[in-house]
This record gives C-alpha cells, sequence and structure tokens, in this order.
C-alpha cells in the first residue's frame, strides 16, 4: 500500500509521532476521565463529608455547634441570604443526590461554583433554616477553559521535547551507517564503531565493516592487477618501440606500427592514472583560473584550439595534480571528438550560504545520446556510437572520481545547436570527504 503524501517519510519523524500520539492519547484521556469522574474522585467523598459535618452540627448542643461552625466554617443562613443555585454539570446532581441519600429526600442543595465557591443546605428533618457550606476548590472546577487547555499544551511540549530527545539518541546510530556508506562509497576507508553501538545495531555495524573490508580488498586486488599488467606491457613495448627504429623510415607499416604503439602506451598510462586516483596527493589552495591556464597553454601550441572564459575565483583548497588530470581529460576529449572551437569556462555560482565552483568544457561536437548519458561515466564505457575513437574508456571515470574526492560532481549536457558540455561542480571550500565517523 502506497504512503500517504503527509505521512512522515523518514524514521526520526515515524518515531517522533508515534510517542507524541502515545503521550498526548494518554493525556486525553486522563482528562476525559478527570471530567467525566470527577464525582468518584472528589465530589462524592467531598459532598459525603459534608453531610457527616452537617449531621454532627446538628445532632451537637450549642456549646459544640460553635466549634463545629468555625472549624468547617459553617455560617447559618436566615431569610432571603441564599442565592439561587448554579446548575452545573456534573457538580449540581452529586451534590442533590448525595445529600437527599444522607440528609433525606426532602433536603435542598443550591451550589454556586464561582467564587465565592459554596454550598447551601437545608434539611427539614434535622431542623429549620440554610447552611453555607465552603467549597474548597478543586483544580478542575471553576477553570476557565483555556487554563485547561494551556496546562494539557504545556504537559504536550514537554513531552514532545522527551520525545525528541529520545528518538534523537535512537536514530544516532542509523545516521552513522548513512554517513559512513556515503563515505564507503566515495572510496573512502571507514570502520563504524561497535563497542559504543546499541546491541540491536551491532550485527548491522558488524556486516558493514565486513561489507568494508571486502570491498577495499576487492579494489586492492583490482589495482594490483591493473598495476601488474600496465607495468609488465612496458617491456615489450619498449621493444617494439627499438624494433620500428631499424625499418625503413619511408615504409608505412613502421608508421602504422610506432602510431599502433603510442596508442598502447597512452591506454597504459590512461590504467595507470585511474590506479593512482590521487587519494594520496597533499591539498592546497590553488588559484582554479591560473590552474586552467597552465593546463590550457600546452593545447594552444603551435595555434590556438581552446578558447578560455574564465572569471575572478578565490583561491580554494584542491588537489593540484589530480585537477589538472581531470583537466587534460576533458579538454582532450573534447578536442578529440569536436576538433577546434573547443571553450573553457570557469566561474562562482550558488549563494551565499553554499557557493561552489562550475568549470565547464563546452564543445561543438555531434553530442551523445540521451540515454548514454547515465552509463558515460563508468570505467571502460565509451560513447562510440555517437562519438567514435580509441581509448580504455577510463577517461571520465577518472574525471568522476577526482570530482568526487573534492566533494563535487560532474555531469554531460548535449548542448542546444549541437556538442557537448561537461559540467565540473567543485564546493567553494574545504568540503572534501572525511577519514573518519
Amino acid at each position: 500500500m502506497k504512503t500517504p503524501v503527509w505521512f512522515p517519510q523518514s524514521f526520526f519523524a515515524r518515531t517522533l509521532w508515534l510517542v507524541l500520539i502515545v503521550v498526548l492519547f494518554s493525556k486525553a484521556l486522563t482528562l476525559v476521565y478527570l471530567l467525566m469522574n470527577e464525582d468518584v474522585l472528589v465530589d462524592r467523598q467531598y459532598s459525603h463529608g459534608v453531610a457527616l459535618t452537617l449531621r454532627a452540627y446538628w445532632a451537637a448542643d450549642e456549646n459544640d455547634r460553635e466549634r463545629i461552625a468555625d472549624a468547617a466554617g459553617l455560617i447559618r443562613v436566615v431569610g432571603g441570604g441564599v442565592p439561587e443555585g448554579e446548575q452545573h454539570w456534573p457538580y449540581s446532581e452529586i451534590y442533590q443526590r448525595q445529600m437527599q441519600a444522607e440528609l433525606g429526600e426532602d433536603t435542598e442543595v443550591r451550589l454556586r461554583v464561582h467564587a465565592p465557591p459554596a454550598l447551601w443546605v437545608r434539611a427539614p428533618s434535622l431542623g429549620a433554616g440554610w447552611l453555607k457550606v465552603p467549597l474548597y476548590p478543586h483544580p478542575l472546577r471553576g477553570q476557565k477553559i483555556w487554563s485547561v487547555l494551556g496546562w494539557f499544551l504545556a504537559i504536550g511540549l514537554l513531552s514532545t521535547a522527551s520525545a525528541w530527545i529520545f528518538v534523537r539518541q535512537l536514530n544516532q546510530p542509523l545516521k552513522r551507517l548513512v554517513f559512513a556508506a556515503r563515505q564507503l562509497g566515495q572510496g573512502r576507508s571507514v570502520r563504524l564503531p561497535i563497542s559504543d553501538t546499541p546491541s540491536e545495531m551491532t550485527e548491522v555495524y558488524k556486516a558493514f565493516n565486513q561489507m568494508a573490508e571486502d570491498v577495499e580488498q576487492a579494489g586492492r586486488e583490482r589495482e594490483l592487477m591493473l598495476a601488474g599488467v600496465s607495468h609488465d606491457l612496458r617491456t615489450p613495448l619498449t621493444r617494439l618501440r627499438l624494433s620500428t627504429e631499424f625499418m625503413d623510415p619511408s615504409s608505412d607499416l613502421a608508421a602504422d606500427m610506432q602510431r599502433d604503439i603510442e596508442d598502447m602506451d597512452a591506454i597504459l598510462d590512461q590504467f595507470l592514472a585511474f590506479i593512482r586516483d590521487g587519494r594520496d596527493e597533499a591539498i592546497e589552495e590553488v588559484d582554479l583560473a591560473q590552474l586552467v591556464q597552465e593546463t590550457v597553454a600546452p593545447f594552444n601550441q603551435p595555434r590556438e584550439q581552446v578558447r578560455l572564459c574564465l572569471e575572478p575565483i578565490p583561491p580554494f583548497p584542491l588537489r593540484r595534480v589530480s585537477m589538472k588530470r581531470l583537466l587534460t581529460n576533458l579538454i582532450g576529449n573534447a578536442l578529440h571528438h569536436a576538433g577546434d572551437g573547443v571553450e573553457v569556462a570557469a566561474y562562482v555560482s550558488g549563494d551565499n550560504s553554499a557557493p561552489y565552483v562550475v568549470l565547464s568544457v563546452l564543445d561543438r561536437g555531434t553530442g551523445i545520446p540521451e540515454d548514454e548519458l547515465a552509463s558515460i561515466f563508468d570505467p571502460f564505457i565509451r560513447g562510440d556510437r555517437a562519438r567514435s575513437g580509441k581509448g580504455t574508456g577510463l577517461g571520465l571515470a577518472i574525471v568522476k572520481r577526482i570530482a568526487a574526492m573534492h566533494g563535487g560532481n560532474v555531469e554531460l549536457r548535449n548542448r542546444s545547436g549541437g556538442g557537448l558540455e561537461a559540467r565540473v561542480r567543485l564546493p567553494l571550500g574545504l568540503m572534501l570527504p572525511r577519514d573518519a565517523i
């Protein structure tokens, strides 16, 4: 069944609402019970005590009556000093029934709840006249509705605060697990602490740590394999290059072999660059505009192929060599597939609270089909169906990894009028992934 839109989506919010609803529901039931059954809790006992006091008063002699009247606050009322009774459910009915049951069916009772609260009783079987009996206020008697609601709201707010603190403590291990999973996805080495973990989450943390160990082990084996293959192929390539030097320079075969050897050498460089992703490189304050100019300069020799459109950008923490590799891959890709007319732009965007740097490489090539844009950053995937060429398909994978190491991302966009834009977004500040939780 589909979850309603209004229903809390997070585990934290659902647990908080559950605790809050249970607490408020219990408070509401308590309030209703007090209102509906106050005769059992307070007024029946109080009216019974009044009846006993009145019996003792009428049965005593004159001296004892004065002492009882002083102690209980009884006042004899003669003539028209008795007001008309007020009807307050359920108080009026409670006192009327209780007094008639205790003092006789012909007993009259008049009640006033508002200040000063009092009860007037006349029981002909015990004597003539009325007696005024003071009513001591009950917390709910005579109170305005806003007072009761204010008390109820205060209890609700206190309960909400307590539930929020309680649920936040329960939710903290889940948030730590989410953060660790994101770090692992970015290639960081993370382990979750088990010693201070609730028992329910211990097994989950152990499974996560084991998974992280397995992933890192698989990554180390893959890198070792690629490094070994790349290293071992260098020697035969060097021999082949030397062999072609002894061939006839005018031979087309020699030229073709030289080009193939250069392509294979470039492929090996890509493998090694993918393995050495720059994670161990030191972070330093870098002027990105100057770095772009340094990287583009070799591409504009002997003629200009890449146009720059750079806005002022304050220096911010980067890995210099890795960022040059990112830019070199994007520019080389654009020149290879689109020829001249490549443009590199850099500017600051976003609001003051979260500014970021946009680094774009734009070309006017044939672009990439929309259904291939999502997978083009995967290793060994090339958009050859639209932009044919040689290579390993690691160039954009390296770009994506470097951008992620800097807390940013990269995306490809087809331009209106033809061409492609590779847009890299980097946070303007030290927002690199941390090594520890």
